[in-house]
């Protein structure tokens, strides 16, 4: 008897030995991170305006920066914001999926598409946000995939906007035109989006803005007509329709996020106080994501209660022509945009070699 409870307390007390390891391993497994360094310590190409300190060191390992997820550094809160929304609308897409039959019915393909663009969207810029600040490369590299994503996202709107969104009264006058447009829009968006950031070292501030401003400007111009057209109908009809009243929040919040983009505020007044958090993209990517929520859930309600008109809009179930030919038109514009990020991230190459040599 002794025996045994000598053999109980000997294995008790080297599990009490194992325990004590476990943060000695999890120490190993997770090594302190170097500390952030100011934006002296860094190459020019990623600094950001009024932005002092909290940037990391470049041409570490990849473990280093994907382990900096869980770093406090002046790009945590952009890649959380936008991680979290990428689960969020995982989540979205799997309730939604037990009662749309996303495969069988063309009316559908939209509602897939535009959940497919935001998830792209949100994913991509926080592998932009958190991988970047490897190599000079990689910041180009990441952020020109960025870029595609957006642009993804840009049609993916537009086209749940045409398709569930928008009054007869305005499908008439736009159908034939509008998912073309958005299409080179987004392209468009995406160009000038690389352009802008590949020719950054050559031009002013406010023109490398512009080439990322206006043609996002005018792709959001076309993309969000058919929900301007709507809410100014149903307030013109004093109606009280739901799915109005998110599409109205939708365009408030991009609205903030669009002033919060294009200013870097409020770090410009508070220089050096807004490093970690506070800073005007954080604030973009805050109400951005808000807006993608929002839009979802307008798109949705109007995916349910409109079903008569826009089957009656866009074609009959058996062909749904407008569905498909808007998939063709979605995977075309996302090549041509991966194929211009691909060329100038080519060109930022031969930049950086000619500048090594």
């Amino acid at each position: 008897m002794a025996t045994v409870v000598m053999e109980q307390i000997g294995r008790l007390f080297i599990n009490a030995q194992q325990l004590r390891q476990i943060p000695q391993f999890l120490e190993s497994a997770f090594p302190t991170l170097p500390c952030t360094v100011t934006l002296n310590d860094v190459p020019w190409v990623f600094r950001e305006p009024d932005i002092l300190t909290g940037y990391r060191l470049p041409d570490q390992s990849w473990r280093y920066y994907f382990l900096s997820l869980f770093q406090r550094h002046n790009e945590t809160v952009n890649v959380w914001t936008h991680l979290l929304a990428a689960l969020v609308i995982m989540v979205k897409f799997q309730e939604m999926s037990e009662t749309v039959d996303f495969l069988r019915d063309p009316h559908a393909l939209p509602m897939f598409i535009v959940l497919l663009a935001a998830f792209i969207y949100l994913a991509f810029s926080a592998l932009a946000h958190l991988l970047s600040a490897k190599s000079e490369l990689s910041h180009y590299t990441f952020y020109f995939l960025d870029y595609v994503g957006v642009a993804t996202y840009q049609y993916g709107s537009a086209l749940v906007h045409f398709y569930y969104v928008i009054e007869e009264a305005w499908h008439e006058r736009v159908r034939g035109l509008f998912l073309p447009a958005a299409a080179f829009l987004a392209w468009l968006s995406c160009a000038g989006c690389c352009y802008g950031k590949y020719a950054s070292p050559r031009l002013p501030k406010f023109a490398h803005k512009l080439f990322q401003v206006v043609p996002s400007g005018l792709a959001y111009c076309l993309d969000i007509s058919p929900v301007f057209h709507r809410i100014y109908s149903c307030h013109k009809q004093g109606c009280s329709d739901r799915a109005v009243s998110y599409h109205c929040y939708q365009v408030a919040f991009f609205l903030v996020s669009a002033y919060f983009f294009s200013y870097p505020h409020p770090e410009h007044w508070l220089r050096g106080h807004c490093d970690f958090i506070g800073q005007g993209h954080q604030i973009f990517h805050v109400c951005l994501v808000l807006c993608t929520l929002v839009q979802l859930e307008a798109v949705r309600l109007d995916f349910v209660e409109r079903r008569p008109l826009y089957e009656r809009l866009h074609g009959n179930v058996a062909h749904g022509d407008v569905a498909h030919d808007a998939v063709a038109l979605f995977i075309f514009m996302a090549c041509c945009s991966a194929l211009t990020a691909f060329y100038v991230r080519k060109r930022v190459r031969a930049q950086l070699q000619e500048k090594e040599d």
